[in-house]
Order: C-alpha cells, then sequence, then structure tokens
C-alpha cells in the first residue's frame, strides 16, 4: 500500500508542481473536438449517403452516385482508422500540398470515418419509417429529396438515437489513435505524465476513469433524450 501511495505521490508533483495538468485539459479538449465535430460531420455525411443508397436508381445519376458511395463506404469501413489517419496526414496531404494541424487531420479522418458507419445506421432508421410516410409526401406534390429531409429522416433520427450515441462513445474511446500523427490527445498526455515520472500505472489509472466517466455522462445524456422523445410521443 505504501508503494502505491508512492506512486501518487509522484503522480500528483509532477501534474501540479511540473504543471502537467495543462497537458491533460489540452489531451480532454481534443478528444472531445476531435469526437463531437467528427460525430456532426459523420451524421451529415451518413445521411447523404444513405438518401443516395434508398434513392430509386431507375435514373443513371442515382446510380453513378451509389457507386461512389459503396466505394467511399467499403474503404472507410474496411480500413483502421489508424491507417486512414495514417494515409491522409503522411501522404494525401504532403501530395496536395495542404499543410493542415494534426487536430484538423483528426477531426476530418473521424468525421469521414463516422460517415461511412452513420450511412448505414440512417439507412436502416430511413428503412424502419413506414413506407406511407414517403407516399403521402410525394402525394401532396413535394419531391422525393424533399419528403426524404422534411418527413422520413427527422422520424428515421428519432429511431437512431441510441446507435448514434454508441457511434459517439465509440468516437471518444478511438481517439486514443491520434497520436499517431502527433495529436495530444488523452492517451498522449497521460503517456507523456508516466513518461516525465517514470511512473505509469497511477496515469494509465486516471486516464481509465477519465473515459469511463465521459462514456457515463454521454450514456445519461443519450437516456435523457430518449426519455423526451417518448414523452413527446405519447403527447401526440
Amino acid at each position: 500500500m505504501g508503494n502505491f501511495d508512492r506512486k501518487i505521490e509522484v503522480f500528483l508533483d509532477y501534474m501540479i508542481d511540473a504543471e502537467g495538468y495543462n497537458m491533460v485539459l489540452l489531451g480532454l479538449k481534443n478528444t472531445v473536438i476531435i469526437a463531437c465535430v467528427g460525430l456532426l460531420i459523420g451524421i451529415l455525411i451518413g445521411t447523404v449517403i444513405a438518401a443516395v443508397r434508398v434513392m430509386p436508381k431507375y435514373k443513371l445519376l442515382p446510380r453513378v452516385l451509389n457507386s461512389i458511395c459503396s466505394v467511399y463506404v467499403s474503404f472507410f469501413r474496411g480500413t483502421p482508422i489508424v491507417v486512414q489517419l495514417l494515409l491522409f496526414y503522411y501522404v494525401l496531404f504532403p501530395l496536395l500540398g495542404v499543410n493542415i494541424t494534426s487536430v484538423n487531420v483528426s477531426i476530418l479522418v473521424f468525421g469521414l470515418n463516422s460517415g461511412a458507419y452513420i450511412s448505414e445506421i440512417m439507412r436502416g432508421g430511413i428503412l424502419s419509417v413506414d413506407s406511407g410516410q414517403m407516399e403521402g409526401g410525394r402525394a401532396m406534390g413535394l419531391s422525393f429529396t424533399a419528403t426524404m429531409m422534411k418527413i422520413v429522416i427527422p422520424q428515421a433520427i428519432k429511431n437512431i438515437i441510441p446507435t448514434l450515441g454508441n457511434e459517439f462513445i465509440a468516437l471518444i474511446k478511438e481517439t486514443s489513435v491520434v497520436s499517431f500523427v502527433g495529436a495530444t490527445d488523452l492517451y498522449k498526455a497521460f503517456n507523456t505524465a508516466g513518461t516525465n515520472s517514470y511512473e505509469f500505472m497511477v496515469p494509465y489509472l486516471a486516464m481509465a476513469i477519465i473515459y469511463i466517466l465521459m462514456v457515463m455522462i454521454i450514456s445519461l445524456f443519450i437516456k435523457i433524450i430518449e426519455r423526451r422523445l417518448r414523452k413527446s410521443d405519447k403527447s401526440m
């Protein structure tokens, strides 16, 4: 027990006296930003792809767009996210001559990756909406796109809120790989704490606790949203 107390003391000395908490706060901020913005980008991309995937294919343009979306989804679902980070940061952007920070690359890649998964989630949500909703919208004179955006997709989103919550949790945990491109996240912050204090047990325990707390907060938030949606459905 005394040895563990000593480990805690060494960790606290680094965090307070050496101001290691600044790096932890930066890592926490970057982790939340990458996951949140990545999820928003993923929802936008996923919604567009899902709409394309369920669009009638009797014209050439929908078929071409569907093929492009299929390739996109296959790539981002078929390769590890760390490989995607490395390809974008060390290959694609240097070839294009684009100078972009590691955090922004991480946001972009996480958004593109999430879009591929959310597209399948959203597609399932759209298919779960009664087909009569689409038929009713078209009968009122709305176009396919207008009916999808105003009637079908809002109902689909309500159906997939829990799954979107799980996707957000997955993004939070997957941010631990952004250190491969030099971005400071929670993993890098606590790994640096362990390296500088020559003691990894307490920093890694602290990191695990922070991840668990974030997941618990997100899960609680999702439950609150689900409860409110159920109340709104009952009141209608």
